[in-house]
This record gives structure tokens, sequence and C-alpha cells, in this order.
């Protein structure tokens, strides 16, 4: 549990209490995501995506400000979850990190403002809940090409299923140029 090697990411890995009877834990608690973090997320929307195996969606992120925090984790199947800093100005820029939420391991992801969110889904139904720090806005969402071959994310699937609006977005090089990114500066100032 800590932060990834995106800056304004963090692994959040819950305990299991399991018995002959199954299994419970807390997946999100505000506290124990502020004492990782020193983030004080308050989530106004809980989101879920069911995906079919393949299926690639990202690598979407939301104007700044306001932003949007994302807390992710997959409570049915298995996803490779992808966090993407896309923040120009930012010490990791460009870079990316994956891992595998799942409903074996239970672990989530906190994604902070400004930072761009994607994963492919490694089963069928694979069923993805996300906490979000802001409504969806259609007006202020964004999206870079998940397979944008400057990013060079190893997606797990050989022939990935995006949507037409995913298949459409810019690369990361392009999105800069139309000015769409966050600001790295921006995001510090807002977060």
């Amino acid at each position: 549990m800590g932060p990834m090697s995106v800056e304004g990411a963090w692994e959040i890995v819950p305990t299991p209490h399991g018995d002959s009877r199954g299994t419970f834990l807390e997946w999100y608690r505000p506290d124990t995501v502020a004492a990782v973090t020193g983030m004080d997320f308050r989530p106004l929307l809980g989101g879920m995506s069911v995906s079919a195996r393949g299926v690639t969606r990202g690598i979407h992120f939301a104007d700044v400000p306001p932003g949007q925090a994302k807390y992710v984790t997959c409570v049915r199947g298995a996803v490779y979850d992808v966090v993407v800093d896309i923040r120009p100005g930012s010490p990791t820029y460009g870079q990316w990190q994956a891992l595998r939420l799942d409903d074996t391991e239970h672990r989530a992801v906190l994604i902070g403002e400004g930072l761009g969110h994607g994963f492919c889904a490694l089963t069928d139904d694979a069923c993805v809940v996300y906490l979000c720090s802001q409504p969806y806005d259609p007006r202020r969402e964004r999206v870079v090409h998940a397979l944008d071959p400057e990013l060079g994310i190893t997606w797990p699937a050989s022939d990935p299923v995006l949507s037409p609006r995913d298949a459409a977005a810019p690369t990361l090089r392009a999105a800069r140029e139309q000015g769409l990114l966050p600001g790295y500066d921006a995001v510090r100032r807002d977060g």
C-alpha cells in the first residue's frame, strides 16, 4: 500500500477478514485513504462499468479545474488497470504504471486530479466500480488514445476493443498541442 511510480497515484490494499462463511473487507475508508495519501478524497459520484474480455477503456481524464480524482477497484473478474501522467511539466509526464485489480486481492487505486486512467478487461463481465471526487460532466471529459505508440502501454489484449470515442482520441502529443491536457502547476494549485 502506498504511492505508485506515477506521481499523484496510490495503490490501496485492504485487509480481508475471512472464515468459513466467506470474506468481509472495507474496500474504501476515507481515514485510510487520507493516512496513505495525505489527500482529503470526498466522493461525490459512484459509478460502475461491466466489460467483456479485451475491452480497453481510456485513457480518460477531466478538465482541471475542477478535475476528477478516482478511487477504482474491480469487484468481479479482473482488469489490467493503467494510470498515465498526462500533465505537462510533471516530473513523471508521459509515464504510466499498470497493476492488476481483481476480485481476489481486492486492491484499489486512487488516481489524483489531472492523471489519465484506463483499463483492459482480463475476464468477461469484469466489473469495475469508481468513486469520483466530481460528478460526471461530458463537457469536461477528455480522452487520450490508449494505443498511442509513444506512450507504449503494453495492453494484454491481442486485439483491444475500443469505443468509437476512444478509437478517435488524439495521441498524447496531439492532445498537448491542442491544449487539452491539464498542466502540472494547475493541478498542484487546485489539488
